[in-house]
């Protein structure tokens, strides 16, 4: 018993003071991508034809979607001119679908839930978590926040078993076909007022997977989003940074 009460001793405080303090992320971590577009020559469509799951358009101006973007390397790789690249901001989720599109690199982060929403569920989350055909890198990251170093429950945020005793739903996977009823019935199950938070680019548009006849590209378009975060998967201070945007923790 004194070896275990030295050795906690010894350790101190093992959670992250996010959001007081910024944790020092490592350097080869990929966060929010910046477009150049004055280095982007007209017709270029090198990092267009590279992306794998074609979240890059250069029709009108370069535009890169997040939701669709696996924060592979490919597009960098490929643009001789170096009009893309990738910064350590980790803040990327959003309210809406449509702001997940860049054009110039800044980007709408997420807002406070509803009023009507937040009188309700503001103070203390409980969610219930849907792997809806993910190959669980993105169930892993959520899991991660239940750890000593990120402490959720702090927050009033936490996961539960059963959806009659959560929120709302935390969706990962591209929907497969064999999940899509069990995802509708998760949520009917889910008391009123509820919310739903889309986890990792298959999840918001379908990933790599996207077009497949066996998915269904995603949650949107089955259920009503209110968080989205982008990924693959998305870093757990992504998501954290996210919640706690949506319940009004951090805001600007």
């Amino acid at each position: 018993m004194l070896q275990i009460l030295r050795t906690r001793l010894r350790q101190g405080h093992r959670t992250t003071k996010f959001p007081l303090v910024l944790p020092t992320l490592p350097e080869p971590y990929r966060g929010r991508p910046a477009i150049d577009a004055s280095k982007c020559p007209d017709g270029c469509r090198d990092c267009v034809e590279a992306c794998p799951t074609q979240a890059i358009s250069a029709g009108d101006g370069l535009k890169l979607d997040l939701g669709k973007c696996l924060f592979c390397t490919e597009c960098v790789d490929a643009c001789p001119e170096g009009a893309l690249r990738y910064t350590q901001d980790y803040r990327l989720a959003t309210s809406r679908r449509t702001d997940l599109v860049l054009s110039n690199g800044d980007l709408k982060l997420a807002q406070r839930m509803a009023d009507d929403l937040h009188r309700v569920l503001g103070r203390a989350l409980r969610l219930r978590e849907v792997c809806a055909g993910s190959c669980n890198a993105c169930d892993l990251d959520t899991n991660v926040l239940n750890t000593v170093g990120w402490d959720l429950s702090r927050f009033g945020i936490q996961f539960v078993a059963s959806p009659r005793h959560a929120d709302g739903l935390v969706v990962t996977g591209a929907i497969s076909r064999n999940m899509h009823a069990a995802l509708l019935s998760t949520y009917e199950a889910v008391p009123k007022p509820r919310i739903v938070i889309a986890v990792g680019a298959c999840a918001i548009s379908g990933g790599p997977f996207c077009g497949s006849p066996e998915v269904h590209d995603g949650v949107d378009g089955i259920l009503p989003v209110d968080l989205y975060v982008p990924g693959c998967p998305p870093h757990p201070l992504t998501i954290l940074d996210g919640l706690l945007r949506l319940i009004g923790r951090i805001r600007g």
